[in-house]
């Protein structure tokens, strides 16, 4: 992969000192309720979340920080080696915006949807407020509805990991042909083989709500950043890519 490039290094420690901070230094409630990305109308939300959860990570699982770390250190600096400094630091926030930005959308439609199925079964704004409040509800509500309807409101999203979709996409489409040899794989696979798949993975899990690879990951903000990097290097590649 060379040598780690400098955008890169900040990176990874900033995410390292959030992490840390969140975790030693600030308490972590206080932490989350500041820097995540929260719903829209949940009393947590504040304008900077769509920027700084890209900087925050489960506090109870330090894989989720350290894959992610892994990923940056080993695609980020080839991406900013043939993007350049400037155009590689706009991409990766741009990636991570998107992925701030499809998560949302998506979030406010489970939410709307829940709600509507809720109110149809002759349920009020008041019913709807004390399950989000107590993430308890009546049983003629169904499970899934009512779980839909307290975690798209209660569950913040965190990490970088939408901003590295947008980068593993654009490692797939400058190098294409490279042979990856990662910790999770026992046999070198091609870039332009195992981004798709990744990709694939994340579109069925947002789709179908199965997670293959556990609990509680953000597959549409993947899927979000991979849909903005895809925008953002197809365009650059049409112009004639050139660092800046």
């Amino acid at each position: 992969m060379g040598r780690i490039t400098e955008t890169v290094k900040i990176l990874l420690i900033v995410n390292v000192i959030f992490y840390l901070g969140s975790l030693f230094i600030i308490k972590p409630d206080p932490a989350m309720q500041l820097f995540a990305l929260w719903f829209v109308e949940n009393p947590s939300w504040q304008v900077w979340q769509p920027l700084t959860h890209m900087f925050m990570h489960d506090l109870s699982s330090p894989m989720h920080i350290a894959f992610n770390m892994y990923a940056l250190w080993m695609f980020g600096s080839p991406i900013e080696n043939a993007l350049g400094q400037k155009r590689f630091i706009f991409f990766y926030f741009s990636a991570g915006l998107g992925a701030a930005l499809i998560h949302t959308l998506v979030n406010y439609y489970h939410f709307n949807n829940a709600s509507e199925a809720i109110m149809a079964l002759g349920f009020n704004a008041q019913d709807i407020t004390d399950i989000l409040t107590s993430g308890s509800f009546s049983e003629r509500i169904p499970r899934e509805t009512a779980q839909s309807l307290y975690e798209s409101f209660s569950v913040p999203a965190v990490g970088a990991s939408g901003a590295i979709m947008g980068v593993l996409v654009a490692f797939g489409m400058l190098f294409p042909n490279a042979s990856l040899g990662l910790l999770f794989i026992p046999v070198p696979i091609k870039a332009k083989y195992f981004i798709p798949i990744l990709v694939g993975i994340d579109l069925f899990s947002g789709v179908t709500g199965f997670s293959i690879f556990g609990a509680n990951i953000a597959n549409w903000a993947h899927l979000g950043g991979a849909l903005f990097g895809f925008i953002m290097m197809f365009y650059w590649k049409r112009q004639g890519l050139g660092k800046y």
